[in-house]
């Protein structure tokens, strides 16, 4: 339980620290993939091609590899963790045909500007708005924004995503504090292979 109180304190230090984004903004149902993925996972309406490109460029390189398009349609986040392997491969595949004109493996973002000039648009996949956000984001955009505010007290942080994400926490700072423990031992005895432990 404290653990839970402490968890909830630090989250509550982290959101009013990092501050409140805007309400997801409303868009219509009709809208493309792109329009309503900035809306929901970034609270964005109002964007170009180059900054949807830059904003998904998670490792800064100027180009969109595979796990890039990937994460930015959400496949490395958990919530997407049963979509086997070759479906991934199958929607890496097609997001290359529509865009990657050069055939190189690789967006570039004269590629996907150009895609987008040219009328195209990101597909949906079915997969969802593309969370591909850190837990922390994730709770906080999708859950704390809608369901919280900086007068929540600890007692109202009842709902099973509050439980879930404070479980995590939990879990983080047992593993933390196990590894601590095991740093400390100057001789893990279970990392000795069983042939060369003495038998008691």
């Amino acid at each position: 339980m404290l653990y839970t109180v402490i968890a909830a304190a630090s989250l509550l230090t982290g959101v009013l620290g990092h501050g409140f984004h805007d309400q997801k903004p409303m868009v219509p149902d009709n809208a493309n993939w792109m329009t309503k993925h900035m809306a929901e996972e970034h609270h964005i309406t109002d964007f170009d091609p180059s900054s949807f490109f830059t904003l998904h460029d998670f490792n800064g390189n100027g180009r969109w590899e595979a796990d890039e398009m990937l994460r930015t349609y959400g496949l490395m986040d958990e919530s997407n963790r049963d979509v086997p392997l070759s479906k991934r491969s199958e929607y890496q595949q097609r997001l290359l045909r529509l865009i990657d004109h050069n055939n190189d493996g690789f967006v570039s973002r004269n590629e996907f500007v150009a895609f987008v000039a040219n009328g195209g648009e990101l597909p949906d996949l079915g997969t969802g708005p593309g969370h591909h956000g850190d837990d922390e984001y994730e709770y906080e955009i999708h859950h704390w924004e809608k369901y919280h505010d900086e007068n929540t007290r600890l007692e109202d942080l009842n709902h099973p995503e509050d439980i879930e994400h404070f479980r995590k926490h939990e879990q983080l700072e047992e593993a933390e504090e196990r590894l601590a423990a095991l740093d400390r031992m100057q001789i893990v005895p279970e990392n000795i292979p069983a042939k060369f432990r003495r038998s008691s």
